[in-house]
């Protein structure tokens, strides 16, 4: 989810249901349990080997420079471990001022390669799996999906600079699962440059590799054959107005997961919700991409969605599982009020996720 669109609803409300998926799954096969990076110097204690198991898991964004290093960091893993979570999502974030430009660069708003260290090794102490998903944004706003760069050469020679000092962050700390790209729709479809740009990573970082496409992306990628397994960003509409009927919300899954499952057997490649989430707002199930749906209280509604996401995909063959956009944010960097926003914590949608995962190998 595009940090950039905190401030208003995204992406376009006219799209209809077409093909989805999400980031966590209760059942899962030995062969789908991906092994950590090799790693000269990594963490203290991590997952064993082979218990990394399906992907149950939850993103912990940063806004910040330092948040993964707070005091809150510590805090916020224990919470996302005790749902049952197995994963845990980290997204460092880098810059540029125009869709058209070709230069990429940290802010204040990035996190830095200290704290991403820091709180690696306080996810796997904490017991959790660790995907890092590298995120580009604007300056000032907008969708990264219009990212257009008006000299692709320059623009993807920048993009592998900034992917690659990820793989070695990757690498070096022995993070199980690393995404090459997220909501990139611009650029995504020059299958010949993000081929280049995944053979660079692999030769970095010998983990599992996706990239997270937008839920109307993921059929123009050209390179899923190039990676591990297939990322959906999974914010498709369920319903035309406000509900929270379990009964309809899975309905509106059917032909999503149809889709999904034979999109699966052409690419012969697992789906992953690499995000998949609802605002506790009224209507969030019309607009799940949308941090501003209404402004009445939605936390059933939240519940129900995660509820029929769930029971919609749970033990299907091929799909690898989910991960819930977003725990909480950090003190006084949210711009949504914590009862309207994205996080489960504390309210119905954490029990449905305690419900499914807390019980389950």
């Amino acid at each position: 989810m595009n940090p950039m669109k905190r401030m208003a609803a995204a992406w376009s409300a006219l799209v209809v249901l077409f093909v989805g998926a999400g980031c966590s799954s209760s059942g899962g096969d030995e062969e789908d349990t991906p092994q950590p990076a090799p790693s000269a110097s990594g963490p203290s204690t991590r997952p064993a080997d082979g218990d990394t198991g399906a992907f149950r898991g939850m993103t912990l964004p940063s806004w910040n420079t330092h948040d993964y290093d707070s005091p809150q960091a510590a805090t916020y893993l224990q919470q996302i471990a005790a749902t049952g979570a197995r994963w845990v999502t980290l997204t460092p974030t880098w810059y540029q001022d125009r869709v058209t430009d070709s230069e990429l660069r940290t802010t204040e708003e990035t996190a830095s390669d200290e704290s991403l260290r820091s709180i690696i090794r306080r996810a796997h102490d904490a017991g959790l799996a660790i995907m890092v998903k590298p995120h580009v944004d604007l300056v000032k706003g907008g969708d990264r999906a219009g990212i257009r760069p008006a000299d692709p050469d320059a623009w993807f020679a920048a993009y592998r600079r900034f992917i690659t000092h990820y793989a070695d962050l990757a690498a070096d700390t022995g993070v199980e699962q690393l995404s090459v790209g997220t909501e990139l729709a611009g650029t995504s479809q020059d299958g010949a440059r993000w081929s280049g740009v995944i053979a660079a990573v692999r030769g970095r970082y010998r983990g599992r590799l996706t990239y997270a496409a937008n839920y109307d992306e993921y059929r123009n990628v050209p390179f899923w054959k190039d990676l591990d397994v297939i990322g959906i960003d999974a914010y498709w509409p369920l319903a035309d107005r406000a509900t929270t009927d379990g009964a309809q919300l899975r309905e509106a899954w059917k032909p999503i997961a149809d889709e999904l499952a034979a999109f699966s057997e052409r690419q012969q490649r697992k789906v992953l919700f690499t995000e998949a989430g609802y605002v506790s707002q009224r209507g969030t199930t019309t607009a799940p991409y949308s941090w501003t749906v209404s402004k009445s209280d939605g936390s059933a509604e939240q519940a129900a969605a995660y509820e029929a996401l769930l029971a919609s995909f749970d033990g299907k063959a091929w799909w690898a599982g989910v991960c819930w956009w977003m725990w909480d944010d950090w003190p006084d960097s949210g711009e949504t009020a914590k009862h309207l926003a994205y996080t489960p914590h504390g309210k119905p949608a954490e029990e449905v996720l305690r419900r499914w995962w807390a019980h389950t190998g």
